[in-house]
């Protein structure tokens, strides 16, 4: 009994392990590698909220659509979940095209990007 629980053990941990690890495949051109830690999964944003009140938006990315909510008369950062590197917020004013690591700035319900 014992040693079934440690082999059952031992092969979860080594599919654990191998799940992390760079990923080869084998192409015309060579062996390409691809890492994990290199891909898109949100969209994260510094935002800068003026305003008095909070503000949810409507966001488009990679064809789909969510909302986002910015906290009042604050500092802080939001993340879109998403596959895609760029999204548009649509405010108050118009719609705004964002990517990774923009830092925003929302007065009056508007967004400026910084």
């Amino acid at each position: 009994m014992y040693k079934k629980i440690v082999v059952v053990l031992v092969i979860a941990l080594s599919f654990s392990f191998a799940s992390f690890s760079p990923v080869e495949y084998n192409t015309s051109k060579g062996i390409e590698t691809f890492h994990v830690e290199n891909s898109d999964f949100g969209i994260t944003l510094r935002y800068y909220n003026k305003d008095s009140n909070d503000h949810e938006f409507k966001v488009k990315t990679c064809g789909s659509t969510t909302k986002i909510k910015f906290e009042k008369s604050r500092t802080s950062s939001v993340t879109i979940q998403t596959g895609c590197s760029d999204a548009i917020i649509y405010d108050n004013c118009k719609e705004i095209k964002v990517k990774k690591g923009d830092k925003i700035t929302i007065k009056n319900g508007c967004i400026t990007i910084d």
